[in-house]
């Protein structure tokens, strides 16, 4: 008899092994899989390719909880333990969970809709929640920004009412440009967007400048300055580096041209004291 119980629980213990192993390797060649088509579409570049990074970046995760769960339960069958009193608990624990993690469904749902609808992806830049920066990761319930300083900054998805994606297809470059009041608009104008079709034609950065510069003209009429409007269509990732390249060159413009760049004044007109005696 003991001979048998042994027996039994050997045979038992090789088939849970025998389990264990099978759920570990379907689950490497599902990954196998599904990393083969992530690769397949980033070889096409392209928005696609990082939403198909990002996406496989959450379900890869929701696929392993999902086999372990279910290796786990496998395995107690296979070994004897009887799971329907497990079941049974488990599913009075998810009730009573459920109630109180109301705001983690939430933020796993969202979080889901946000890849579905591709709102952004894994290197975008995004303002969402009141901070701003790099998108890092999406996971199953938070989105992992870091800022321009290095701080990193975990939001809730379900936090997430407005997401302002700023690199998303492409962006556009406003540049604003204060003259003084004495300065002839017109020819300021004309130099301003000279300056700005010849940054757009050079060679080392037409390729990110993807379309004519548009002059707007007059934009504001504020307290010491006018202040003059252009607009740059550039690539996604380029607004940054473009706007700093664009205002280097206009100001080394206006001061080759002589046109004045002011700064904050306060002009104060004295009284005639002596028509006032009179």
């Amino acid at each position: 008899m003991i001979d048998n119980f042994i027996d039994d629980n050997g045979d038992r213990i090789l088939a849970a092994i025998a389990v264990a192993i099978g759920v570990f390797l379907i689950y490497l060649l599902i990954a196998r899989l599904a990393r083969g088509i992530v690769n397949r579409i980033a070889e096409k570049g392209g928005d696609s390719a990082a939403r198909a990074e990002t996406l496989w970046s959450m379900l890869r995760r929701v696929i392993q909880i999902l086999f372990v769960a279910v290796g786990v339960l496998t395995v107690a069958v296979v070994v004897g333990i009887p799971i329907t009193p497990l079941l049974a608990v488990g599913s009075a624990v998810g009730v009573a969970v459920g109630f109180g993690a109301q705001d983690l469904v939430r933020d796993i749902i969202a979080g889901f809709f946000i890849l579905a609808e591709d709102q952004y992806h894994i290197g975008d830049v995004i303002r969402v929640a009141g901070v701003a920066g790099a998108v890092e990761d999406i996971r199953l319930r938070v989105t992992v920004l870091r800022d321009l300083d290095g701080y990193v900054h975990y939001v809730p998805n379900g936090q997430i009412a407005v997401t302002t994606n700023l690199t998303q297809q492409f962006s556009q470059v406003v540049i604003d440009v204060g003259i003084a009041y004495r300065v002839d608009v017109d020819s300021a104008l004309a130099v301003f967007g000279d300056e700005l079709r010849r940054f757009a034609a050079d060679p080392e950065w037409s390729d990110r400048i993807t379309e004519e510069p548009q002059i707007l003209g007059v934009d504001a009429l504020g307290d010491s300055a006018v202040v003059l409007r252009g607009v740059l269509k550039v690539g996604a990732d380029d607004r940054w580096l473009v706007k700093r390249e664009a205002l280097r060159r206009i100001k080394n413009r206006f001061d080759a041209e002589g046109i004045e760049i002011p700064f904050p004044h306060v002009t104060l007109y004295q009284a005639d004291s002596g028509s006032a005696g009179g």
